[in-house]
């Protein structure tokens, strides 16, 4: 790829003609020890360190380098690196090291008095100096997946245009028609394999936010990066602005996407068309995650370009994984089988559907039909029960609609089907009311309450209401974070349900094997991993998923299940290296300072 040569007291690199590019700089300099190639010259003199600086055109220098958010340090450049790079004078003259830093940034953002506030400060942060802000995040996860990701994103969205101070990703417009890889090709890196990309219209539960739902792409990102060890240069956020339908924004003048209404029909298939081709053109092989999209368009979308491109829907197929995962964990504590289980699902968006789906997969190699498997998963919607009676079923309902009387009520339905578990995906709050909590805590000694809806506004109930209601029984898992819960003097945490353990390490394993797409398969295997990470010491404390600080051994075993379903499968484009677990840690980011000479 590059050929060193030294010549008296330069040092000459040269690459190979297709890799001369910016960034291909960047990244090599980020794994390059300057230093070790200046110790071979015949003099260590300024001038020659900065000869040989210079002939890596490209490479930013004082106050750029300062600017450059991947290879900025902050006050951790060294004396040498200062001499050397035109740092001098433009630093204060304390040299810090990287914790000294990590402690820095904690100490301020404790002293915020609101989430939003610490938000704008880790993005901040982000915008300056990646290498810090990925440390800061892995090193305290429990404490800043909150801020960087749910609720606080949600929040974020909401008051965007208000807090807005950088650009980050890329706004595709449909006034954009026909320039879609022209603005693709604006990013500044070439080598992109992850994109999450979002119309707006379905910004967690909190609805249309249009171009203001940026914030989602971004936080996903942070967190392929954090979980996974993706490179951050390798991934890219969109936002495709096709209006917006939310009448605040609209009358915002500080609202960042286009005012006009919402564009539908064939100006949208369109451009989503377009986008999609665009992608395969500009980044071959990428990887789209598409991320909330309104349930009209998120199944249209997948059902459309799944078996053309590398994509997948987190909404549906993540959300699916994570959910199957806590039931799995928590069938170890009621010791069911799956084959025995009836589950009734408050909501049949997408995250509901997506469910009902991957656990009819995994019924099915149990040895259940797909009819026998469906029978075990129920559907209340705004109208009631799903039930074939009814005759305004759209296509993704039709096939859970059983044999049964109407129930307009969701309580009627939890005694009529005596449901092991009840998953909400609603995205209303407080609809496991404490009548709905009693009724299942009489009919399970046990009972499975997962209440999944994002934010925490939108949670169908609390942890501390599903265990005071149950008893202290409910087995209980939440999309949003809770505290811990004492009842009885017993202390459980409360399972977080976060797609987080799923998408970053499927991303992973997808990258790492080159696979061509993404199968409801590698979800069902990324499901059964996690499960598989939860000790019995985490069942113990109330735990259905592994303790966030460990989320990066979790994704890494998913990313490595993944990869072996790709290579099994024949999906993949990479050679199946000997060691596949040692090729994934391989290709892991991490956040630790380069030196520069």
């Amino acid at each position: 790829m590059y050929r060193i040569a030294h010549e008296n007291d330069e040092v000459h690199i040269s690459f190979e003609k297709d890799l001369v590019d910016g960034e291909t700089l960047t990244r090599f300099l980020n794994h390059i020890n300057l230093q070790s190639m200046l110790k071979k010259s015949t003099t260590s003199s300024t001038a020659a360190m900065l000869r040989a600086r210079n002939r890596l055109a490209g490479f930013p220098t004082g106050v750029a380098l300062l600017r450059d958010p991947t290879l900025n340090k902050g006050s951790a450049f060294t004396e040498a690196e200062r001499e050397a790079l035109g740092l001098s004078g433009l630093l204060p003259p304390r040299v810090h090291t990287m914790e000294e830093q990590v402690q820095r940034v904690l100490e301020n953002l404790r002293k915020h008095s609101s989430d939003l506030d610490r938000y704008v400060s880790l993005i901040a942060l982000q915008d300056r100096n990646k290498t810090l802000f990925y440390r800061v995040l892995l090193e305290n996860i429990d404490e800043l997946m909150p801020i960087v990701y749910t609720p606080t994103v949600g929040q974020a969205c909401m008051e965007f245009g208000h807090i807005f101070r950088r650009p980050r990703g890329i706004y595709i417009t449909a006034n954009d028609r026909g320039r879609v890889a022209e603005l693709l090709g604006n990013w500044p890196f070439t080598d992109i394999r992850v994109i999450v990309v979002t119309d707006g219209e379905r910004i967690l539960g909190l609805g249309d936010l249009g171009a203001d739902g940026m914030g989602i792409p971004v936080g996903k990102l942070s967190l392929y990066t954090a979980c996974a060890g993706i490179h951050p240069n390798l991934s890219l956020p969109v936002t495709l602005d096709l209006g917006t339908d939310n009448a605040r924004l609209l009358n915002d003048p500080l609202y960042t996407g286009l005012r006009h209404p919402r564009l539908r029909g064939q100006v949208y298939d369109d451009l989503l068309e377009e986008f999609v081709l665009a992608v395969q053109q500009v980044y071959p092989g990428a990887l789209i995650q598409f991320e909330d999209f309104a349930n009209r368009n998120a199944f249209h979308l997948l059902q459309e370009y799944r078996d053309q491109v590398c994509c997948f829907n987190d909404d549906i197929q993540g959300t699916a994984a994570v959910t199957v995962s806590g039931i799995l964990s928590a069938l170890r504590i009621t010791g069911g089988t799956l084959r025995d289980q009836r589950f009734l699902f408050l909501g049949a968006g997408e995250a509901g559907m997506g469910a009902g789906e991957l656990l009819v997969t995994a019924l099915m190699e149990e040895g259940l039909s797909v009819e026998e498997a469906r029978r075990c998963c129920w559907y209340f919607d705004s109208k009631g029960l799903v039930v074939q009676s009814r005759l305004d079923l759209v296509g993704h309902k039709r096939q859970y609609a059983h044999d049964h009387p109407q129930v307009d009520n969701f309580l009627g339905a939890i005694e009529a089907l005596r449901p092991h578990g009840i998953i909400g995906v609603s995205g209303q709050a407080k609809r496991f009311s404490p009548e709905v909590l009693e009724a299942m805590a009489r009919i399970n000694e046990r009972p499975i309450v997962f209440s999944l809806s994002n934010p925490t506004s939108k949670a169908e109930c609390t942890a501390e209401e599903a265990y005071i209601w149950t008893q202290g029984r409910a087995i209980f898992a939440s999309g949003s974070p809770f505290p811990p819960v004492v009842y009885s003097g017993r202390k459980m945490f409360p399972g977080q349900g976060n797609n987080v353990y799923i998408f970053p390490g499927v991303g992973m394993g997808v990258m790492a094997s080159g696979a061509a797409r993404v199968t409801d398969e590698m979800f069902l295997v990324a499901a059964r991993v996690v499960a598989g990470e939860v000790t019995e010491a985490d069942l113990n404390e109330g735990r259905l998923y592994p303790p966030l600080p460990r989320i990066r051994e979790v994704a890494l075993a998913v990313a490595e299940a993944v990869a072996e379903v790709a290579y099994r499968r024949g999906l993949a484009g990479q050679p199946r290296p000997d060691d596949l677990r040692a090729h994934i840690i391989s290709l892991m980011y991490e956040p630790v300072y380069p030196n520069y000479v």
